[in-house]
């Protein structure tokens, strides 16, 4: 057994124990399976890619419907294991921090987490396109009972619009998986991309089974237009379901377009590169201009997300080495910064009781601790030189421009839009008059620690991302089909 069907297992396992054990033990076996899953997936960093660029030692190929031609396969490439050892991580910060919850909830709220990371773990080291499908649709469960349960009465029309556009997406990219598999008598990724090297799908084909994956990846990302049930379900789900979803699960969106759409598909990637460019500019200004007219921050965030993963689409379809080196790199940088974010904004609703901008103010000097973690948050968001958002965006700019100056500059534009809603909405959130006597607490014990951390790597990252570059750039030069042409 393969350490990435640990990963994936020990969290699985973790969510059923919780559904088994007595009430007040819940949050500590959440806890212990959430990190022991980080532990683990740390290790992965020190494996050592094999001729296919896959870790040797992380895969794993068994036979699971033989008749079907479908395996359990399961292996990472550092791309993958930076995602998964981001998903790890989000998970064990989602989990640990002190949130209250509603009586009588505990087991749903820590076993729909616990199987959330278990199926983002598996659809990433999957290497099997059936296993992707069913870790990828899989994911969709966990969200369905957070959102469904936590939300309220908003929440049904959000899961609708969800369920909705997440399955007709992802039926699209099934009938591309099953072309490929049957027209290379395999579904292993591996087998797949050693077929489309010796016979490359050329013209209307390949494009039309590229666009196939990129739809569903367009709508789990979201790209514009895909993106309506995003505000919607990010507003219904707790406050930890959110730090998954939008640091993990959207990248699991921007995964797929570099895995499957960029890698499989170099030409049509190239061909479709004007349309996605397009979509992804779009939505980095129409994300930021709609962020900058919510008077809700965690709507705020959500939009802001919106039109930061719109610069990582852009840069994986640029062409150019530096872009798509810095967009894996804001994978990272951004699951990161927009996890921290919402897990300030939850200590902040749950002593405030809303996250309206107009209830909120004076922050600075009641939690003075908690503020200017929320400041460097902030900052790294903007994409404020030396802290994490800064380098990934820099360079997807500086690539971009290189074959598509005019969406370049354009782009742009949203870094300045970010820097007017984000910091206009921290003088309102923090600055100013309190418009409450109510008492609050500073960060103290476990959400100092967490956020402490968080901390400490978007510093880490924004100062040192040298590390992280030197092992991504390699692979991404070979993902880079104009370059390469």
């Amino acid at each position: 057994m393969s350490i990435l069907t640990l990963l994936i297992l020990v969290p699985a396992l973790a969510a059923l124990i919780v559904a088994l054990a007595p009430q007040g033990a819940t949050r500590r076996i959440a806890c212990l399976g959430a990190l022991l899953t980080f532990i683990a997936s740390a290790l992965l960093l020190r494996g050592m890619p094999g001729p296919d660029g896959f870790f040797e030692d992380s895969i794993q190929r068994s036979d699971w419907l033989p008749a079907l031609r479908i395996q359990f396969h399961v292996g990472v490439d550092i791309v993958s294991t930076l995602m998964i050892v981001l998903t790890a991580l989000l998970s064990v910060a989602a989990i640990v921090m002190p949130f209250k919850i509603s009586a009588g909830k505990e087991k749903l709220y820590f076993g729909s987490l616990l199987l959330l990371e278990a199926t983002l773990i598996g659809a990433f080291s999957s290497l099997n396109l059936v296993l992707f499908y069913v870790f990828f649709e899989a994911c969709l469960i966990p969200v369905w009972f957070l959102a469904g349960s936590f939300g309220g009465e908003k929440a049904t029309k959000a899961l609708m619009k969800f369920f909705l556009y997440t399955v007709i997406g992802s039926l699209v990219m099934l009938s591309s998986i099953l072309w490929l598999g049957f027209h290379f008598q395999s579904f292993s990724y591996i087998d797949i991309q050693h077929g489309l090297v010796k016979e490359p799908l050329l013209g209307q084909l390949g494009l039309w089974l590229m666009l196939g994956f990129a739809v569903a990846f367009a709508v789990k990302t979201p790209l514009f237009p895909f993106h309506s049930w995003q505000p919607e379900t990010y507003a219904a789900c707790p406050t930890a379901g959110v730090v998954l979803v939008s640091g993990a699960m959207a990248k699991l969106g921007t995964y797929g377009f570099w895995r499957f759409c960029i890698v499989l598909f170099p030409e049509a990637s190239k061909q479709a590169a004007p349309l996605m460019i397009g979509l992804a500019v779009v939505g980095i200004l129409y994300g930021a201009f709609v962020a900058a007219m919510q008077r809700d921050v965690k709507r705020l965030i959500a939009y802001s997300s919106i039109s930061h993963l719109g610069y990582i689409v852009m840069g994986l379809f640029s062409g150019s080495t530096p872009a798509i080196s810095g967009a894996i790199l804001q994978m990272v940088n951004h699951g990161i910064t927009v996890g921290g974010l919402f897990l300030v904004l939850g200590l902040i609703e749950e002593q405030t009781g809303t996250l309206k901008i107009r209830s909120l103010g004076g922050l600075w000097d009641r939690v003075p601790l908690l503020s200017r973690v929320f400041l460097i948050l902030t900052l790294a968001s903007v994409g404020l030189p030396l802290t994490n958002g800064f380098v990934g965006e820099f360079m997807i700019l500086l690539g971009t421009f290189q074959n598509f100056p005019a969406a370049a500059t354009l782009a742009t534009t949203g870094v300045i839009w970010s820097a007017v809603y984000m910091l206009w909405m921290f003088q309102r959130v923090v600055y100013g008059p309190a418009r409450s006597e109510q008492p609050l607490t500073d960060l103290k014990g476990t959400s100092q620690w967490v956020l402490g951390f968080f901390v400490v790597l978007v510093f880490a990252l924004g100062i040192f991302p040298k590390t992280f570059l030197d092992l991504i750039s390699p692979i991404a030069a070979l993902a880079a089909p104009m370059e390469n042409k």
